[in-house]
């Protein structure tokens, strides 16, 4: 007899409605593509439903396998930590088998999807420059996982080489450099008169907005040079398959993520100390925090392992409050006088 099944879309949640409402439309699309199965979603923090709060639904349902997908481009800590952390609880609490899709990560489906938002942004800009005399930059979320850091740089140079743009440049809108108005101003020094920048962001939110933000103040200081913000991914249908293919993978066995060079399994440079942290979500205290209602109550999770094939071992390893950082054996954070020298130049440009 075949177990009833049911669907878990994990998103990042977000302080902002907008965002929230963008993640659902994509859902909503996505629901018709399972029909025998409920589809249902929740955040990780700063939104509600909160991750528990739809598998609450499946079960309600009479789910008793869940196949999960975690909406997120790269398989950074959120991935690799803190979404199957809730997952891993919630379904050893409950005696659900628990199957976690891949992360979306670089797909054909998604670079084109930002073709499209490029050229359309592109379009609507109108006459400019010669094709010759245009640079793309392409923003990425930034983490203290050098490896996701490092795909955010393979899709500038794919989305670089494969639109024919004259140059690329990547950048960060937090905790990873270089930031964004320094990716984007040294796009403009380089002679450039019609720079594109275009988020490699699924929904719009805090750091969308910075990032447009940041844009118009580099823009106010190249008065000579047009500066094209394209939009997001948002509910491209390239997205909407993505979505679709990462939940059938899980019963396809497409489920593994690249791990060649995690830093929770592999000695990375620089990344040494982080080699068989203990998998453990370090997001609780925001979980349902934000747009949506607060119910005021709370959870007991329970000690649980990997169930999608990525256990990191057993060093134990706190993190701490804000920013991720990062833990390297040898001397301060390898980029803080490269952020230094940037910074210093922006200021002198501004006198």
């Amino acid at each position: 007899m075949d177990v009833p099944t049911g669907v878990m879309i994990c998103g990042h949640g977000s302080r902002d409605p907008e965002a929230c409402a963008e993640f659902a439309r994509v859902v909503d699309r996505v629901r018709p593509h399972f029909p025998d199965w409920p589809v249902e979603m929740g955040y990780l923090e700063f939104a509600r439903p909160v991750i528990r709060e739809g598998l609450e639904r499946l079960r309600a349902r009479g789910v008793r396998r869940v196949l999960a997908l975690p909406a997120m481009l790269f398989a950074a800590g959120h991935v690799k930590n803190d979404v199957p952390s809730v997952l891993n609880a919630w379904a050893t609490e409950y005696g659900v088998e628990m199957r976690m899709a891949r992360e979306l990560g670089i797909d054909p489906a998604l670079l084109e999807a930002a073709r499209d938002r490029i050229t359309a942004a592109l379009a609507a800009a109108g006459d400019g420059p010669p094709p010759e005399e245009w640079a793309l930059v392409v923003i990425g979320r930034g983490t203290s996982d050098a490896d996701a850091n490092a795909n955010v740089a393979k899709v500038m140079r794919l989305l670089w080489e494969g639109l024919g743009f004259q140059h690329g440049e990547v950048g960060y809108s937090g905790v990873a450099h270089p930031r964004t108005h320094i990716a984007v101003d040294r796009a403009a020094r380089l002679g450039f008169r019609r720079v594109v920048v275009f988020p490699w962001f699924l929904f719009t939110g805090v750091l969308v907005r910075r990032i447009y933000a940041a844009v118009d103040e580099v823009a106010a200081r190249h008065p000579g040079v047009q500066f094209v913000k394209a939009h997001y991914l948002d509910d491209h249908p390239g997205v909407v398959d993505t979505f679709v293919r990462r939940i059938r993978g899980i019963l396809e066995g497409d489920v593994a993520m690249n791990c060649a060079l995690c830093k929770y399994r592999t000695r990375i440079l620089g990344y040494e100390a982080d080699v068989g942290t203990p998998q453990q979500s370090h997001h609780r205290h925001v979980e349902g925090i934000g747009t949506g209602h607060h119910h005021g109550h709370h959870h007991h999770h329970h000690g649980h392992h990997h169930h999608h094939d990525h256990d990191h071992g057993h060093h134990h390893h706190h993190h701490g409050d804000g920013e991720p950082h990062l833990h390297h054996t040898r001397g301060p954070h390898p980029q803080k006088r490269a952020l230094e020298l940037a910074e210093a130049a922006w200021r002198e440009a501004d006198r």
